[in-house]
């Protein structure tokens, strides 16, 4: 082999080294970019199941609140009622003290 011929080789060996060199490159890239496509879809899923989760956990919360709203609104009214009937079967026995004071005072 002639000195000719051991260059010419070893040309056409880095000339192959810088092609698969430059197809690993490419694939690299490729695989980088691949990776973070599959990166933003996965986070564009996750806020997606986030916010689909946070709506189903307010709508929860505000049902639970306007429940809760209810049964106080409710207790409210109960209470007053009460009141209410107590205040008017107190009614007639006011009447009966003012009638029977104001007797007591006429006839004092």
């Amino acid at each position: 082999m002639s000195r000719a011929e051991i260059l010419s080789g070893i040309k056409q060996a880095e000339e192959e080294a810088n092609k698969y060199i430059m197809l690993a490159n490419e694939a690299r890239s490729k695989k980088i970019s691949e990776a973070r496509t599959q990166s933003r879809e996965i986070i564009n899923k996750v806020q997606g199941e986030a916010a689909l989760y946070s709506i189903s956990e307010t709508s929860k919360a505000r049902e639970m609140a306007k429940k809760e709203r209810e049964k106080i609104v409710e207790n409210g009214k109960k209470e007053a009622q009460d009141i209410k009937n107590k205040a008017r079967k107190n009614i007639e026995k006011a009447n009966l003290y003012i009638l029977t004071e104001f007797e007591r005072a006429v006839n004092a």
